[in-house]
């Protein structure tokens, strides 16, 4: 352990109700053979010491986020998705021996870059809590607007009834967190599901069991740019993919956690970061129902060249509109089979 880090839990260890003694917390909070913390054995920590100890450490470990990551993991053991839920009496007192055992075992998994969704295996995604394992791809605030764009969408087209018989193809399920969200909304939907991994695949089908949703979705392991998903899939009303469409010269400059644990091939779309988004158009210019849509998600830089690509190419499709995200860039395409 380092001079400065003993230091530093000295300072937040002598802040506790009845003055621990640093020389103490030290003894019992030492070093493992890896470099991490171990849990103290013959001291108490309150939730809030835990919060400030871990956030200081996972700072002086260039952690990013450091203190959402030590509060998410400290609400996970207590129970609760956010410090905010647990009542303020409860974050004073001491952990149980269990709990302090859980928060040092998560926080140095934490300490490896392993990002809090796969630390503490679990993540909301609208309103729906999805189960997370590595390295399956973690679903991004976008993905939840590409979510509410396609649901504003089909009430437009649809009404709210939605019609008694809709169908969708989603392109790289991954968890299964738009496949399951649009589940949960649209009780007449039915979903065939496909990814490449089948890690993601297993992992959409324990989402959808745990969700009760598994009777409405069909998990496939197929790759879109393979030739046996025509004979696995009917028509469809409409397709939706937030698929790989990060350039591969971009890979390398991606923060450690996500080059270390999450799934490469769920983010690199090639050369020009659309080889995959090219197999999901000439797939829904087969697939989809007269008039039936394409949702994407992609890069800013993509939607001129994908309008460019169907007016050039693609007949049988039309590039209806382009939509920004929250931070007003570029983010998701919207385009109809052609009548």
């Amino acid at each position: 352990m380092t001079s400065k880090t003993m230091w530093l839990l000295g300072r937040l260890m002598h802040r506790h109700r009845g003055g621990l003694k640093l020389s103490s917390f030290v003894r019992s909070a030492s070093c493992t053979a890896e470099g991490a913390v171990a849990p103290p054995v013959d001291s108490s920590v309150t939730a809030e010491q835990a919060v400030r100890l871990w956030a200081q450490h996972f700072t002086l470990h260039g952690i990013s986020e450091p203190l959402l990551s030590s509060q998410y993991i400290i609400a996970h053991v207590l129970g609760r998705k956010t410090l905010d839920g647990v009542d303020r009496r409860r974050l004073k007192d001491p952990l149980t021996d269990t709990e302090r055992v859980s928060v040092w075992k998560l926080c140095t998994k934490r300490l490896t870059s392993m990002p809090v969704q796969y630390v503490i295996q679990e993540w909301d995604f609208r309103d729906l809590t999805l189960k997370m394992k590595p390295p399956v791809f973690i679903p991004r605030p976008e993905t939840e607007e590409l979510v509410g764009l396609v649901l504003e969408d089909l009430r437009l087209i649809r009404g709210e009834s939605y019609g008694t018989d809709l169908r969708c193809l989603e392109v790289g399920c991954g968890s299964g967190a738009i496949s399951l969200s649009l589940l949960h909304s649209i009780p007449q939907l039915r979903v065939l599901a496909l990814d490449q991994s089948q890690a993601a695949v297993c992992l959409t089908r324990e989402n959808a069991n745990r969700l009760g949703l598994q009777d409405k979705l069909e998990v496939q392991h197929l790759d879109v740019m393979g030739d046996a998903l025509l004979s696995k899939c009917g028509p469809v009303h409409f397709l939706v993919s937030n698929p790989p469409y990060l350039l591969t010269q971009e890979m390398q400059s991606l923060q450690t956690e996500i080059l270390r644990f999450e799934d490469h091939a769920a983010l690199d779309g090639g050369l020009d970061g659309l080889s995959v988004i090219r197999s999901i158009l000439v797939l829904a210019s087969k697939l989809l129902k007269e008039r039936g849509r394409v949702y994407l998600e992609v890069a800013p830089c993509h939607p001129p060249v994908i309008r460019q690509m169907i007016e050039e190419t693609m007949p049988g499709l039309l590039y209806l509109e382009t939509r920004c995200d929250l931070t007003n860039r570029p983010r998701f395409c919207i385009l109809q089979r052609r009548a």
